[in-house]
């Protein structure tokens, strides 16, 4: 963070100033999606090109694939040269011998709007089943979204759980001397600026709703939290207190945000109303307290150098006593904690080197599950079952995500410029 010294790359959150002018620029250039690694248990599935769809501005098939591939519980069966659609009922024997045990067909139609008819079926080769399926008619601008619903019906249907494909993330990028804030799909892909900046922009949180984000400004010279509505550009002044106001963090009803304040001396934790107002304190500490982030049970997890060393504790959503949390290792930050509560996700340094790490807080059992050594700021996706972050490779930084056992991961990669600070946004309502 900004004030004190437990971030991994100081370098880049030191010297913020602002100038931040808001509204709607240019999207990025798409991100191209790598996917490596295999998993113990993938379902083979088949996505058929959908019928009219060498002709539509989007490749659907392609973005459904590359969607349940990077979730790391399907592996893509060879689907090239299908002539299906949702109407007919396909030979599944065929499908059968090529090893499948879902395939996806459907159809595209350009209508006479301008929009676009999408739909599909699923099949469950092994049973015979017709799993039923979904259209949508769309604008071309939606298409993407299309296939992204498409992917989560999918995913539902053959895994039980909730798919993420049609949520969002947010993160900060550096171009020349130019910072932007950009909310993108959860494939990294249809990013829309949602600030620029000629200097650092930081700290990017996700309301509940998935309506706002709130995160800092230095537009006065010093630290400042605002909160940012995603859909008018407007904005809102939550935090501007003497010294530096940092760090927010939504609390699970989105009435609330948990912030870093130096206020009264030293950086410290406070709660204040999401329209802003009176923060409360929430603790005493002799040490810096930063990077809040409420668990779903409305405990604030949090970092701290209270005992010497940067560790991770946690608090009650009204103060109390602090538990610590992380003992292995003498450096560990950016906590995040996953949806059901019961995994941890955060960063340890060893030997210089900055890894994520997962803990299962209930056994307190960790591990590293990346082998690269810059990495930062962890967030679970809605689901619990991927996680974002940024590293670096190669002297590139970029965006990963990652099943939470490390066998799965998908590069991010950007067309130029760093990549930092990622945010997976909740369900959309």
């Amino acid at each position: 963070m900004l004030d004190h010294p437990l971030s991994p790359r100081p370098s880049r959150r030191d010297l913020i100033a602002a100038g931040l002018a808001l509204g709607s620029l240019p999207a990025l250039a798409q991100f191209r999606v790598e996917i490596t690694g295999v998993g113990l248990t993938q379902l083979p599935i088949a996505i058929a090109p959908l019928r009219g769809e060498e002709a539509a501005p989007q490749k659907i098939s392609r973005i459904v694939l590359a969607d349940l591939e990077r979730s790391g519980r399907f592996v893509g069966v060879d689907a090239s040269g299908a002539a299906l659609d949702e109407a007919s009922r396909p030979d599944l024997s065929l499908w059968r011998e090529r090893k499948a045990d879902a395939l996806s067909v459907g159809s595209i139609t350009a209508l006479a709007d301008g929009r676009f008819d999408t739909r599909f079926r699923l099949w469950d080769v092994v049973r015979g089943e017709d799993l039923s399926g979904q259209s949508y008619a769309v604008t071309r601008a939606d298409l993407r979204l299309a296939a992204h619903r498409i992917s989560d019906y999918i995913y539902e249907k053959l895994t039980g759980e909730r798919g993420v494909f049609s949520t969002r993330i947010a993160y900060i990028t550096k171009v020349g001397s130019r910072y932007s804030l950009w909310v993108a799909d959860a494939d990294g892909e249809s990013a829309q600026s949602a600030l620029s900046s000629p200097e650092p922009i930081i700290s990017p949180a996700w309301s509940p709703s998935g309506t706002q984000l709130a995160y800092v400004s230095f537009e006065s010279r010093k630290p400042v939290v605002y909160v940012h509505d995603i859909a008018t550009g407007r904005r809102r002044l939550i935090a501007n207190f003497r010294g530096s106001n940092s760090a927010p963090a939504w609390s699970p009803d989105g009435r609330t945000l948990a912030v870093t304040l130096s206020r009264d001396g030293g950086s410290q934790l406070y709660t204040i109303s999401a329209s802003g107002g009176e923060p409360t304190r929430l603790m005493q500490s002799a040490g810096i307290d930063t990077e809040p982030t409420y668990a779903s049970d409305g405990r604030i997890y949090f970092v701290s150098d209270r005992g010497g060393s940067p560790q991770i504790y946690r608090v009650p959503a009204g103060g109390g006593a602090a538990e610590r949390v992380t003992f292995q290792g003498n450096y560990n930050i950016s906590p995040s904690v996953s949806p059901d509560g019961q995994m941890l996700a955060y960063i340890t340094r060893t030997g210089g080197a900055f890894k994520l790490q997962v803990m299962d807080l209930k056994s307190h059992a960790s591990a590293a599950i990346t082998d690269t050594t810059s990495d930062e700021r962890p967030s679970f996706a809605p689901n619990g079952k991927l996680i974002v972050y940024a590293t670096r490779n190669q002297g590139k930084e970029m965006l990963m995500t990652t099943t939470l056992d490390g066998k799965i991961k998908a590069r991010l990669a950007g067309q130029g410029g760093d990549i930092r600070e990622p945010a997976w946004g909740p369900f959309q309502k």
